[in-house]
């Protein structure tokens, strides 16, 4: 597997990164219903809080296959040049 400057290789960058936008996206979320609410628009707090669950879904997978990965010792590589 190809590492990067980080050290990890790309699927496990990959599944972090994922990981954390799945995260903050959700966080962001839910400014987003209140805003639907409070502009009386329950319609697209739903489709918001659906988007929301969406995330949280999506990072709860990535958890999962960053523990698998953890588990088979597959996570990171030493850093090129180490």
């Amino acid at each position: 597997m190809a590492t990067g400057e980080t050290g990890f290789d790309d699927v496990t960058f990959d599944l972090i990164s994922l990981q954390y936008h799945s995260l903050k996206a959700g966080h962001d979320y839910g400014q987003y219903v209140r805003d639907a609410r409070n502009a009386g628009r329950d319609d697209i707090a739903d489709f918001f809080e659906q988007v929301m669950r969406e995330d949280s879904e999506r990072a709860q997978r990535c958890h999962a296959f960053l523990g698998d990965l953890t588990q088979h010792g597959t996570s990171a590589t030493s850093p090129q040049g180490a």
